[in-house]
């Protein structure tokens, strides 16, 4: 799929920092900034 600038992004859950699944849908009026470290090694 792919977005065009001003698309809403879709909807996922995402593993956190403290064991807490963290969806995109709950910080829907904050700031989100998804930064992706390819070959980083990340459990993510």
């Amino acid at each position: 799929m792919k977005l065009k600038n001003g698309d809403l992004a879709p909807d996922f859950t995402l593993p956190g920092h403290l064991d807490k699944a963290i969806t995109l849908s709950e910080l829907r009026g904050s700031s989100v900034v998804l930064a992706f470290f390819p070959l980083a090694f990340t459990p993510v």
